[in-house]
C-alpha cells in the first residue's frame, strides 16, 4: 500500500500541469468569463495575462513531457517527429483560435511564422551550437538530414514570407486566391513528402551519421531523459492530448489580453507574434540545449530544423485555407528589411550546416542575427 501511494503522488506530481490547466479553463469560461472582455486597467489585464501565458507554457512542457515518453518507444525519427508535430500543433490552434475570434489582425500569423523561424535558426540553433562548443569544442551531426531540412525550409519560407512581396495581383502584401490555393497546396505536399523521406526511404539521413553515436558521445542509456513515472502508450496519447486542451481553449482569453496590452502600451504589433512563438517554443528549446550539452547534436538540429519546417508546412495552409473560407485578410509579405535579415539567416544556416563540424564562432554568427531581429522588432 505505501508503495502504491507514491506511486499515486509521483502520478499526481507529474500531472500537475494538466490540472492547472483544467482548473484555470474553468475559471475563465465560468466566474471569469467577462475579466477579458470587459477590461478595466491594464494591471488587472498584465496579471491574467501572466497567469494565463504562466499556465499555457506550464501544459506545453506536460505536452512535451508525454510526447517525449512516445518517442523513447517509437525511436528516431518519429519520436522527433511525435515532438515537433505536437509543439507546432499548439501555434496552429492559437492563430486559429485568434483569427476566427478576436478582431482582424492580418499579419499575426506572418509575423508568428517569421518570429518562429528566427528564434528557432538563430536563437535555438544559435544557443545550441555555443551550448555544444564550450562543452564538446566541434560537434558533429548529418549533413544528408540538415540539408534536407534546411532546403525545404529554404523554399517553403521564401515562397510564403518573400514573394508576396513581389507579386502584382494584389495591391498589399497578401495573395489572390489562385495563388492561396497553389500556394498552401504545394506548401501541404512538400512538406508531406519531406515527412515520407524522413520517416519512410530515408530515415537514416536524420540520425547520427551512419546511424551510429557521434564521436565522443556516450553511450545512450547514459543520457536516457527523465520523464517521471511512464504508463502505456495509450495513458501518454490520451494525456497528450488532454493536456494539449487547455492551451487550445485558454488561446482565446490570451488573445485578448495580448491584443489590449499592446494597444493600450502602443508597443510593436509582432510583439504579439514573439510572445506566441515563445510560448510554442520554450520547452523544444530547452530540449534542444539538454542535447546539445549531451554532444546529441543531431537530436537538437532535428528538434530545431524541424520546429521551423513544421511551422511553415503546417501553419501556412492552414492560415491560408481558414482566410479563403471566411475571408478575412491576411498578409503573409515581409516588409523589405525583415526579408533581407530572413534571406541572410537561411545562407548562414546553410553555411553553418555545410559539413564540417559546428564550433562556437557560427553559434556566435546567429546570436548576432537574433540580435538584430530583436532591435528590428522595437526599432524598425
Amino acid at each position: 500500500m505505501p508503495g502504491q501511494t507514491r506511486r499515486l503522488l509521483k502520478d499526481i506530481r507529474a500531472e500537475l500541469p494538466v490540472l492547472a490547466g483544467v482548473a484555470t479553463t474553468v475559471v475563465f469560461f465560468t466566474v471569469g468569463r467577462a475579466w477579458t472582455t470587459d477590461i478595466v486597467n491594464l494591471v488587472g489585464a498584465g496579471t491574467m495575462f501572466v497567469w494565463l501565458f504562466a499556465i499555457m507554457i506550464w501544459c506545453a512542457f506536460g505536452v512535451v513531457r508525454h510526447a517525449e515518453v512516445l518517442a523513447d518507444h517509437l525511436g528516431e525519427p518519429f519520436g522527433t517527429l511525435i515532438l515537433t508535430i505536437a509543439v507546432v500543433s499548439i501555434e496552429v490552434t492559437i492563430m486559429a483560435t485568434v483569427m476566427l475570434g478576436g478582431g482582424p489582425n492580418p499579419t499575426l500569423p506572418r509575423d508568428t511564422v517569421f518570429a518562429v523561424l528566427m528564434i528557432v535558426l538563430n536563437g535555438m540553433i544559435g544557443v545550441s551550437i555555443v551550448i555544444g562548443a564550450l562543452r564538446h569544442r566541434q560537434q558533429q551531426y548529418n549533413l544528408q538530414g540538415a540539408v534536407a531540412f534546411l532546403a525545404v525550409i529554404s523554399c517553403l519560407s521564401l515562397i510564403a514570407l518573400v514573394l508576396p512581396d513581389f507579386t502584382t495581383s494584389t495591391k498589399d502584401q497578401s495573395l489572390s486566391p489562385l495563388q492561396a490555393v497553389a500556394f498552401g497546396v504545394l506548401t501541404a505536399l512538400l512538406y508531406a513528402g519531406f515527412l515520407v523521406i524522413q520517416t519512410v526511404r530515408h530515415r537514416t539521413f536524420f540520425t547520427d551519421a551512419a546511424g551510429q553515436p557521434v564521436a565522443g558521445a556516450a553511450p545512450a542509456a547514459a543520457h536516457a531523459p527523465r520523464h517521471g513515472p511512464t504508463h502505456s502508450l495509450g495513458y501518454h496519447t490520451v494525456m497528450l492530448l488532454a493536456t494539449l486542451l487547455p492551451v487550445v481553449l485558454l488561446a482565446k482569453p490570451l488573445a485578448r489580453l495580448l491584443d489590449h496590452g499592446i494597444e493600450e502600451l502602443h508597443a510593436p504589433t509582432a510583439l504579439g507574434g514573439i510572445l506566441i512563438a515563445i510560448l510554442v517554443l520554450s520547452p523544444e528549446g530547452l530540449t534542444a540545449f539538454q542535447a546539445a550539452k549531451r554532444n546529441q547534436l543531431q537530436r537538437s538540429v532535428n528538434l530545431s530544423l524541424g520546429s521551423a519546417l513544421s511551422t511553415i508546412g503546417l501553419t501556412i495552409p492552414v492560415m491560408l485555407a481558414i482566410s479563403l473560407m471566411t475571408g478575412i485578410p491576411l498578409e503573409l509579405g515581409l516588409p523589405p528589411a525583415e526579408a533581407m535579415l530572413l534571406v541572410l539567416t537561411l545562407f548562414i544556416a546553410n553555411m553553418t550546416f555545410s559539413g564540417a563540424p559546428t564550433n562556437i564562432l557560427l553559434g556566435g554568427v546567429h546570436l548576432v542575427l537574433f540580435a538584430t531581429f530583436i532591435v528590428l522588432v522595437f526599432n524598425p
